[in-house]
This record gives structure tokens, sequence and C-alpha cells, in this order.
């Protein structure tokens, strides 16, 4: 089966929001996605708010179903955010992990510690009694996997930021592969769904897919980058050519 392709669409917001100005528009940027071929359309709703607003989410929420798309909202376990999912109704939601002073998420959520562990099932109980899909933001380490598999989460997705800097800096990647493998065949055999994102480009994805390792993968800052020079669309194209070449 071909992979999902998600498209991240927070760092056209951070444009818009570097000059406080109206545009460019999420609004646009989730349509043409979607027309492009997009499976689905992410967002990250900070409680710093350093780029998505609180208005963008029924925004895009109304572009994806308009569509017939699933909306995957990324968010802390944050009581405000929480009820704004929930009063929204995305699809999914998957749970990340937040840090103020970060550039960007540094890592998956940490349900070795028993204190957060309780934090994050909290959240996620709350999302399911509203019928939200969880997707939780984790590592691809087989303990926390296990931990997360507790929580009965719809899908795990795998950080892919540590691969891809190693990628891009010409490293040995097999290791990673090894790793995703692992844990790809641990979410299977749990029936969990093994999605994949972070730091992602045409070029480091390419492994991953001829590896048939995930199911999912959400994309945004290269995407938003190259789009600069290709348009948002044909760099949207591209993925999917390659996602149904394998």
């Amino acid at each position: 089966m071909m992979p999902r392709l998600g498209i991240n669409i927070d760092h056209v917001a951070t444009l818009r929001q570097a000059r406080g100005e109206g545009y460019p528009s999420v609004v646009e940027a989730a349509d043409v996605s979607l027309r492009a071929g997009a499976d689905q359309i992410t967002i990250h709703l900070r409680e710093d708010r350093r780029h998505i607003q609180d208005m963008d989410v029924d925004a895009v929420r109304l572009v994806t179903m308009k569509y017939g798309k699933p909306l995957n909202l990324e968010m802390g376990c944050n009581e405000e955010i929480t009820d704004i999912a929930c009063a929204t109704g995305p699809e999914w939601v998957c749970l990340v992990p937040e840090n103020r002073q970060e550039r960007t998420t540094e890592g998956g959520l940490d349900l070795i510690s028993d204190e957060n562990f309780e934090r994050v099932k909290a959240t996620c109980e709350r999302l399911q009694a509203e019928g939200i899909k969880i997707s939780l933001f984790l590592e691809s380490d087989l303990e926390t996997l296990k931990r997360a598999a507790l929580l009965k989460p719809k899908a795990i997705e795998i950080h892919t930021g540590e691969y891809a800097r190693k990628f891009t800096a010409g490293e040995d990647i097999s290791n990673f592969i090894e790793d995703y493998k692992v844990a790809r065949d641990f979410l299977v055999s749990e029936k969990i769904g093994c999605h994949a994102g972070h730091g992602l480009s045409i070029e480091s994805v390419m492994p991953l897919v001829e590896n048939k390792l995930f199911e999912e993968y959400n994309i945004g800052h290269w995407i938003v980058c190259r789009a600069v020079f290709d348009g948002l669309g044909n760099v949207i194209k591209r993925f999917k050519e390659i996602f149904d070449q394998g």
C-alpha cells in the first residue's frame, strides 16, 4: 500500500507571523496541498502560539472537510489546547512534547516517567472520549513503545529528526533503519499504526519508503522551504510520485 503524505503547514504561518500581516494564508496552503494530492493536513497549535493561531484551527478544519481529508492537530498535553481540540473535532490529534525554549520539537514524548505517563494518559482519555484518534510522537525505543501501547493510541509517529540530520551529513543510517524495522514490527503486532515525521526531505524520505517502514509521513519545513523555488503544489506532487514508485 502506498504510504500517506501529511503536509504540515505550520511554517506558512511562521512567515505570516514574522511580519504580522494577513498573508501568506494557511487556508490557501491547505487548499493547494489537498488539490495537489496530500492525504491530510497537519498543524501544530503550540502553547506559545508562535505560528498557528486559534482561528487557524477552525479555518483549516473547514478546508479538510471540503476535501473529505483528515486534519491532524499536533499539540502538547495542555488543558487549554485540549479544550480547543475537543471543540474543533479533528480526526487526529498527535500529542508531542513542548518546551518554550526549543526552536522546534526536539524529540519524542517521555513515557518512562510515571508522572509524565499519567499526564499523557489523562489527555488521551479526554480526547478519546470525544472520538478523536490519538497518535503519540515518540522515539523508536522499544521500552517507550511498550509503555505507549498501554494508552491504546491508534498510531505512533516516530521522531525522525536525528535520522534526517545524519542522512544530510552523509553519515551511516543503517542503525536507524534497523531500529525503525523493530519499531514497525512491534507496532504491527499491537495493531497500532506506524507513522513518521520531523526533519524529512525528499532525499531523506527515500530510504524509508524503499524499506516500507511507515504507512504515513508528516512533512512540513522542507516542503515549505522548497516551495519558495518550485511552488507548493509541485513539491507535493513530486513526493507523491516517490511514494507511488515505492
